[in-house]
């Protein structure tokens, strides 16, 4: 069985950077190339799952898929939504 091309990139990150990350890539059990292509992967990812509606059709598929997902739960207070979306711009993202 043939294997994948690979290629060699040379990255120019600040040496704190490089330290934080291979902090991060160790504490998850990777080499820090493995946590730099998956911290890629993860990425392209998001951005795909944020991808702009082409059509008229795919915004009603989106709100179809939003009425599938829902289940049977009852909808949060508008004040509740506010707080979070304001707790949110305050602390930021969560880390993980």
């Amino acid at each position: 069985m043939e294997e994948p091309s690979v290629a060699r990139v040379q990255l120019i990150i600040p040496d704190e950077d490089r330290d934080r990350f291979v902090r991060q890539a160790r504490s998850e059990g990777l080499t820090f190339s493995a946590w730099l292509r998956a911290a890629a992967r993860d990425r392209l990812e998001a951005r795909e799952r944020a991808r702009r509606f082409q059509s008229r059709e795919d915004l009603e598929r989106f709100f179809e898929e939003c009425d599938a997902r829902r289940g049977s739960g009852v909808e949060p207070d508008w004040e509740v939504h506010k707080r979070t979306i304001e707790e949110s711009r305050l602390h930021g993202l969560p880390d993980v």
